[in-house]
């Protein structure tokens, strides 16, 4: 196969919760004889550099919508793992990370890397979350440090973050096609195609193609120079 073809089989892959097993039968029906080890590898090397290469799409201004955080559990090598998503009121990827623990320090990092990839007119005057101590406790220290504006308000109303928590049923039908993950890299290689090929299926990235059905295909095709 040529190489400059694989991020598009690693983009069916993150798109169609399908197991390697799965594509491999797919590319053979099709004349491409890959092995799924193969696949795998793929999926390791191209996904986080399909989420680099695409992530000035994806992430364009959302305006003044208030952030829904939370986070959601999956299985690491047979340990719970914790996904932390955050998405706009729309229901727009803004951003995701991946922690061993559920604690301050880890919604802190969160927290911190949104506000970092975030230009400051974009930040909203609004966060929703659960009521898990540790997000007041990470905003107060963001909010002492100057990384976050002083004057945002912190809501925690589990019914006003039902955005994000119909979000986390739509992501793990994708994510348990995959079996399991061996080890955190591992998980958050193949997590970071998954919710980019999300951001893409919920339209994030439309006024690139308009809304031409074949589109999202090409603007891979066009930032891998396929």
């Amino acid at each position: 196969m040529n190489v400059a073809a694989r991020p598009l089989q690693v983009r069916w892959y993150c798109k169609y919760g399908i197991s390697y097993r799965e594509l491999q039968e797919m590319l053979a029906e099709r004349g491409v004889s890959v092995d799924h080890t193969t696949l795998y590898r793929w999926v390791q090397r191209y996904a986080p550099e399909m989420e680099k290469r695409l992530r000035w799409y994806w992430r364009q201004p959302t305006g003044f919508c208030s952030w829904h955080l939370d986070e959601t559990y999956i299985k690491v090598n047979g340990r719970w793992a914790y996904l932390y998503p955050a998405v706009d009121s729309r229901g727009c990827t803004l951003d995701f990370y991946l922690s061993p623990r559920r604690n301050s320090k880890a919604a802190y990092r969160f927290m911190g890397k949104l506000l970092n990839n975030t230009k400051r007119w974009q930040i909203p005057r609004l966060i929703n979350t659960d009521k898990a101590p540790t997000y007041g406790r990470a905003l107060a220290l963001l909010k002492r440090e100057g990384k976050c504006p002083s004057d945002m308000e912190h809501r925690q109303i589990k019914y006003r973050n039902n955005v994000i928590e119909c979000d986390h049923g739509k992501l793990k039908r994708i994510i348990n096609a995959t079996l399991r993950f061996k080890s955190m890299k591992m998980a958050y290689a193949t997590i970071k195609g998954i919710e980019i090929m999300r951001a893409l299926r919920k339209g994030q990235t439309e006024s690139f193609y308009y809304g031409h059905l074949l589109g999202e295909m090409h603007l891979v095709s066009r930032v891998f120079e396929i």
